[in-house]
């Protein structure tokens, strides 16, 4: 028997608080049910799983192909502060039913950015452990007005 690490990830959406995408990332061109739910298979990947010994979470990162497909939902993402729940599975190659939870991350979907090939969404921990800290908000022009598009500014 062959084991591997494959990630589940569920993204929800704040404005109505409906699960909008189930996406899984190691049984290629299949749909895998989990706790009674079904994820499609989405070439992606996840990282940033790092606890500090503070105990406070560090940012997370999901890169995805930029493409046609991913752009227009994960601009929603951004814009709406998704959250994104990632469970780190250990998985049966050969069978698909043996699935053993090693890990769960919930996190808010704060920013993005594409380049030609991939597209890099920004997870910030719901929560700081340690300081019960909110995340930092990010500076739009809906927030503050508008934004400088030059660094010469002077103070009066």
């Amino acid at each position: 028997m062959e084991f591997a690490v494959g990630n589940f990830l569920r993204f929800v959406n704040t404005t109505n608080n409906q699960t909008v995408y189930r996406f899984q990332n190691f049984h290629i061109g299949q749909a895998i049910t989990y706790q009674g739910s079904s994820y499609l298979y989405a070439p992606f990947g996840f990282s940033g799983i790092t606890i500090n010994r503070t105990g406070d979470n560090a940012d997370a990162s999901l890169v995805f192909p930029n493409n046609a497909l991913t752009r227009p939902w994960a601009v929603d993402a951004v814009n709406n502060f998704w959250i994104a729940h990632v469970t780190v599975m250990l998985l049966d190659s050969t069978n698909q039913n043996v699935l053993t939870n090693v890990h769960e991350y919930y996190g808010r979907v704060s920013q993005g950015k594409w380049d030609e090939t991939s597209l890099n969404l920004t997870i910030n921990s719901v929560l700081d452990a340690v300081g019960a800290d909110v995340p930092g908000r990010r500076l739009t022009q809906k927030l503050i007005g508008a934004i400088p598009v030059t660094s010469g500014l002077n103070l009066q």
